[in-house]
């Protein structure tokens, strides 16, 4: 199984000690966002977890005890972009924190387990294509070395951000000055030591050299664990989504970081009401199981093919 730590809410950021909890115990709750009296109780020991793929955009919380983590193999997404406290209201300082953050990560753990992911892109009057490459220009200097690649995508609407997204006035740009975007982007990466990846694009963005990317990378568990995953496509993502099966332990509406783009936030007052519930033995996040819920083991298990992986010159 491959651990997604998560997609819903920054958990490194705000609720490692929960997590931390949940590792020390095993295993972990998990409410069906569809279904919300739906409870799974989900095995998270390290003889069925793979790989844990990390989300966050704050993993400082988390730096002093990866020690915790010594029998699990893992990966971070770590996204740092250019946007100021107008977009993403609560996270800290780039320059000052998060860059340094990034690098001290990628020192500990090794830049192949470090992932920046400059995303989602949004233009605006203030945040327009030139913004962007100055910052990015900025950011992957800062990252060379410490990282092997980086994600881009560009900001999808939905419902939860619509408003939002009219509010900043934020516009597309024509096909040919998005393509000549890419090729930038592509170029300022590849300059600092940095393959560039898509994430769930429908554009084609090869030419520009930007492959389409999976965040939940079957090539770079495979790498990190040194073994072959029998796994197949998540059939629960968007048609354009890359990434492998994987279970995530988040919950929706949890995510303090305050960003506009977020759609995996409904309102700040749902998020208010669901942090006031946390608590870090719950083994549920930001929640309580009660009567009225069913809980159920969900079937979990390794996806390890008994064949190891050798270096490319071993292979005859």
């Amino acid at each position: 199984m491959i651990l997604s730590v998560s997609r819903r809410t920054d958990i490194p950021n705000y609720y490692s000690d929960w997590f931390y909890n949940r590792i020390k115990e095993g295993f972990g709750y998990v409410r069906n966002p569809m279904n919300v009296h739906q409870v799974s109780r989900i095995d998270i020991s390290p003889e069925v977890v793979d790989c844990i793929v990390f989300w966050t955009k704050n993993p400082q919380p988390m730096m002093n005890r990866l020690d915790g983590l010594a029998k699990y193999n893992y990966y971070f997404q770590f996204t740092l972009t250019g946007y100021g406290k107008d977009i993403e209201c609560n996270v800290p300082h780039k320059k000052d924190m998060m860059i340094p953050i990034f690098q001290e990560l990628s020192k500990r753990i090794g830049k192949e387990k470090v992932v920046w992911r400059y995303d989602p892109i949004i233009f605006t009057r203030r945040y327009t294509p030139e913004y962007h490459l100055k910052a990015f220009e900025q950011i992957a200097a800062a990252l060379n070395g410490y990282t092997e690649k980086c994600i881009i995508s560009f900001v999808d609407m939905y419902a939860k951000n619509r408003k939002n997204m009219n509010l900043l006035k934020a516009y597309e740009i024509d096909k040919s000055i998005l393509s000549e975007f890419a090729k930038s982007i592509s170029q300022i990466a590849g300059h600092n030591g940095m393959q560039t990846g898509s994430c769930a694009e429908s554009i084609d963005l090869d030419e520009c050299g930007i492959e389409h990317n999976c965040c939940i990378d079957r090539k770079l568990i495979e790498s990190i664990i040194g073994c072959r995953l029998r796994v197949g496509k998540d059939k629960n993502q968007r048609l354009e989504c890359g990434c492998v099966e994987s279970v995530d332990i988040g919950t929706y509406n949890t995510c303090r970081n305050g960003c506009k783009y977020c759609y995996a936030n409904y309102s700040e007052e749902s998020v208010a009401n669901n942090c006031g519930r946390y608590n870090p033995a719950s083994p549920i996040l930001c929640g309580t199981i009660d009567e009225s819920d069913k809980v159920t083991e969900r079937k979990v298990k390794s996806l390890k093919e008994l064949q190891l992986l050798f270096p490319k010159h071993i292979y005859i």
